[in-house]
């Protein structure tokens, strides 16, 4: 049973933001400041990602603890009332969130979740600085793959055949 009336449950529900989040906020200051450029809950992308970097061909999701089912979580406690609603309400996000990453994934970009504990101030600059980390070499690998893709037709066109040495006609 409910302690509260419907009335006063709809507005306390409807409080509850989706978008422009603190966790979000925080991460998307710090990454601004660094120098990352992004584009806000991309429309083409599956899930609407909370942020996109189109130079690291990455996205990052700024998941709440609860809403997403984060396991193992102090802050992911399942309310006492309405046990059976809100259980299948987290799995269905869960699922979602799976299927969502699969296929970012299949279309070739690297998929990153940020869970609202690891923004809590103790481990904030942790989070954060793992972020930045991760970026700069999701970058720096697609950069060194690409730059050294080279066929073997390409390395046999910039020399001569080795019979043709030390022969004069």
């Amino acid at each position: 049973m409910d302690k509260l009336t419907k009335e006063q449950r709809h507005h306390c529900m409807s409080a509850i933001k989706s978008k422009n989040t603190k966790p979000e906020l925080l991460v998307r200051k710090f990454l601004f400041s660094r120098g990352f450029r992004y584009r806000l809950n991309h429309p083409r992308l599956p899930g609407h990602p909370d942020l996109v970097l189109r130079k690291y061909r990455t996205v990052i999701f700024v998941n709440g603890c609860f809403w997403h089912g984060h396991e193992g979580c102090k802050y992911y406690v399942l309310p006492k009332t309405n046990v059976e609603f809100w259980k299948n309400k987290i799995e269905r996000n869960r699922s979602r969130d799976i299927e969502e990453r699969q296929q970012i994934a299949s279309m070739g970009w690297h998929c990153i979740t940020i869970w609202e504990c690891q923004l809590k101030p103790q481990v904030r600059q942790q989070t954060l600085a793992a972020l930045e980390y991760s970026l700069y070499h999701l970058y720096l690998d697609d950069r060194r793959i690409k730059s050294y893709e080279t066929t073997i037709e390409e390395y046999s066109m910039a020399a001569d055949s080795v019979e043709s040495y030390g022969k004069s006609k």
